[in-house]
């Protein structure tokens, strides 16, 4: 079986680091490139293919979300989105899980390099299942079709009363 090949897009060198560790550590998994912004990324993505990627939210040159949105509508990956504000319930997660994020991991504020370690089977987990999600382009919602009613074809008809006399 060969291993989950990861990119991780962080502008941290720390996060990026503690990243590569956590997947490093892990036999079914390694890290095969690591970037500062989507830009960068970019090109890593076209030069190793990897089968799932790490993205941070807040980056220098292109946010994370807009990165996130260009990548599903020209190559489609499995994403999984590693930032301080892709917490449970939070709108940017909504909104990458929206744009087409498999999961979302929440860098902790304080102790990152203890908390992320701490966190590294459920991120190892989170990739795993990512790896196996099969995704097609994301196609922005199209505007709602009107349906134009053809003429009735029946010739029944029916009368309806109703009634309350109100209280629960």
């Amino acid at each position: 079986m060969s291993k989950i090949r990861v990119l991780s897009v962080d502008d941290s060198a720390l996060m990026r680091q503690i990243m590569t560790e956590i997947i490093n550590s892990h036999s079914d998994m390694e890290m095969v490139a690591t970037a500062p912004d989507p830009l960068v990324a970019r090109d890593l993505i076209k030069k190793f293919n990897p089968d799932v990627l790490t993205l941070d939210v807040e980056m220098p040159r292109m946010d994370g979300l807009d990165f996130l949105e260009k990548l599903m509508r020209l190559r489609p990956m499995p994403v999984v989105m590693v930032s301080s504000l892709t917490g449970k319930g939070s709108e940017v997660t909504l909104r990458a899980l929206e744009l087409g994020a498999i999961d979302f991991v929440t860098k902790p504020q304080l102790g990152i390099r203890e908390g992320m370690l701490a966190y590294s089977e459920m991120i190892a987990e989170k990739v795993r299942t990512a790896a196996k999600a099969s995704l097609a382009a994301h196609k922005p919602l199209s505007a709602p079709t009107t349906l134009k009613a053809g003429p009735l074809l029946s010739s029944e008809k029916l009368i309806a009363i109703g009634a309350s006399t109100g209280g629960n």
